[in-house]
């Protein structure tokens, strides 16, 4: 498989296959959302766009980056949205660089949402899928984001070359700003246990598929019989 890394702003035109990468930590909150019971997840294009979805969807549950805000459920972190119980709800999703990435391909034949969380089943789906090229998308810190370029080089590594080891890679996101600042208390709305979540290695079994539902953007955790 050929594995091209690029920034959102890079990305000349639609790759066939996208694989979208938001460690710290989108795309680690989506996968906990999906094992705390969540259906679906709505990737939203702005705020406001998600504020219009829960207004017209009270029962969806509104997550955001940050601190808490009104009209909002929960913010984007492991650490708070681990205990939550969304059996069966759907989530509207908009956060800095993760959700901005997925919709940036959103015409894309097969999208994949994923971190080192998923890291594994991402690979075995692309592995199954006989995939011959993959843009795999950096999204934080406008590409320059070492925990998200880590979690991609290793996924590639894992579909071309299966004894591909995490720990170099698991090391560089410990090591890298988002870490820091997420540690640090740099940034809002993070449990203290945030960053260690985030470095999980396949702690789930799914992989994460988006695709287009109508006029939105819809993340949903791959069916086993996709591999």
């Amino acid at each position: 498989m050929d594995a091209r890394f690029s920034a959102i702003a890079d990305l000349t035109e639609t790759p066939s296959v996208a694989v979208v990468v938001d460690v710290m930590r989108a795309f680690t909150v989506a996968a906990w959302a999906f094992a705390r019971g969540a259906e679906k997840i709505v990737l939203a294009e702005s705020l406001d766009d998600a504020l219009a979805l829960k207004a017209r969807h009270p029962d969806w549950v509104a997550l955001k980056d940050g601190p808490p805000a009104p009209g909002f459920d929960a913010v984007n972190s492991p650490g708070l949205l681990r205990s939550a119980d969304l059996g069966g709800r759907t989530v509207v999703q908009k956060t800095t660089a993760g959700t901005v990435g997925a919709l940036a391909v959103k015409d894309a034949s097969l999208v994949l949402c994923a971190s080192f969380v998923v890291a594994e089943a991402t690979a075995r789906l692309l592995r199954a899928r006989a995939v011959d090229s993959v843009t795999f998308v950096v999204t934080g810190e406008d590409g320059r984001a070492d925990e998200d370029l880590a979690c991609a080089q290793y996924i590639a590594g894992r579909v071309n070359e299966a004894a591909t080891e995490a720990a170099g890679f698991v090391r560089r996101a410990a090591e890298s700003r988002a870490a820091t600042e997420l540690a640090e208390g740099v940034r809002q709305g993070v449990h203290p246990d945030d960053v260690a979540l985030c470095l999980e290695v396949d702690r789930f079994p799914f992989a994460m598929v988006a695709a287009l539902e109508g006029s939105l953007m819809v993340l949903r955790p791959a069916p086993e019989d996709a591999d």
